[in-house]
């Protein structure tokens, strides 16, 4: 039966929300396997390994708010016989009066630009790319997978050099110039980061979501191409509501890596206050101010807030695209 109205309707190309939903959601796991997940013991050892993982957290987030002279003198684990709490630490480091005390405003905003289309553009490339790999035959498909599968062995500070010169001294071919330098200066130089995170990213991305794709069920395509659809209604009509947990999972693991990044940002971007995201920043006041305990606690938690969040807002995409296949109902 078709996933799709009547040619003749005038309307165009739907998928059944049944089937959308029974392909999104994984299937129940084994009765033996729920059993022992949930078991006494099983929660238990849960609680334990969250405890463990989240003290330094709260550990980092109380010391953030404790006085100067208190951080330095006692543990955080104190603050609950005698707790004072001050807001200067984040005053100070947020909008101190100089580079070398604080001033993250400026380097947060920077990370937020550098981060939000870093992410975007490979995941947007890689859906396009790992769609074509997966659905649409050409001569040289299977070879074309083979090495992009084999970027990822690459090394990050081997692409380094040649991205340098090309940036710098553009293409050069038999003395012919095919492509100038980009000379970008100030916020511009944001684009060559751009740019760098997305080739970066991108061989894992494809591969990543070239598996996700080659799983959905080929008689929902063959349904939609009898209908007329063609590659542009299935992509965006049929793959990309069912790949959405995988778009979540890896848009969380390159937020992360690229929020967290310090040697590409420094390269690219430079360390100038105009274009340095908070990974350098922090390296910086940590060489500076490393003996200022409550700054440096202030400033780390900064830094964690927004992967945080952006982590507890896709984690339920980020364990169904985990889930997803792993078990047959």
């Amino acid at each position: 039966m078709s996933v799709f109205p009547a040619a003749s309707a005038g309307k165009p190309a739907v998928v059944d929300p049944a089937v959308v939903d029974k392909m999104i959601h994984p299937a129940p796991m084994p009765r033996r396997v729920r059993t022992r997940l949930t078991s006494r013991t099983a929660s238990l050892v849960s609680i334990l390994i969250a405890v463990l993982w989240t003290t330094p957290t709260v550990g980092l987030l109380i010391s953030s708010f404790r006085p100067e002279d208190e951080i330095k003198t006692t543990g955080w684990w104190t603050f609950f016989a005698a707790p004072h709490l001050t807001l200067d630490n984040y005053q100070d480091v947020l909008f101190g009066r100089s580079s070398s005390s604080g001033q993250l405003a400026g380097s947060f905003i920077n990370s937020i630009v550098i981060t939000i289309p870093s992410v975007l553009f490979p995941i947007a490339f890689a859906a396009f790319a790992a769609y074509a790999l997966a659905w649409i035959r050409f001569r040289g498909r299977d070879w074309l997978y083979v090495v992009i599968f084999a970027l990822q062995i690459v090394p990050l500070q081997m692409a380094l050099v040649p991205l340098l010169r090309f940036f710098s001294l553009g293409v050069t071919l038999g003395g012919v110039q095919i492509l100038p330098a980009w000379n970008l200066e100030g916020a511009q130089q944001f684009t060559t980061v751009w740019f760098a995170h997305t080739c970066f990213a991108l061989p894992l991305a494809i591969f990543l979501l070239h598996n996700f794709m080659s799983e959905l069920p080929g008689e929902l395509m063959e349904a939609a191409r009898v209908d007329g659809a063609g590659h542009a209604v299935i992509f965006r009509r049929i793959v990309l509501p069912l790949i959405v947990p995988a778009l979540a999972s890896v848009a969380i693991f390159q937020f992360l890596w690229v929020w967290n990044d310090l040697l590409v940002a420094l390269i690219f971007a430079g360390g100038s206050e105009r274009t340095a995201p908070l990974t350098v920043r922090l390296a910086q006041l940590a060489g500076t101010r490393g003996n200022e305990w409550q700054r440096m606690t202030s400033a780390a938690f900064v830094s964690i807030v927004i992967p945080l969040i952006v982590f507890l807002s896709l984690q339920r995409y980020f364990v169904r695209g985990l889930l997803t296949g792993s078990v047959k109902g």
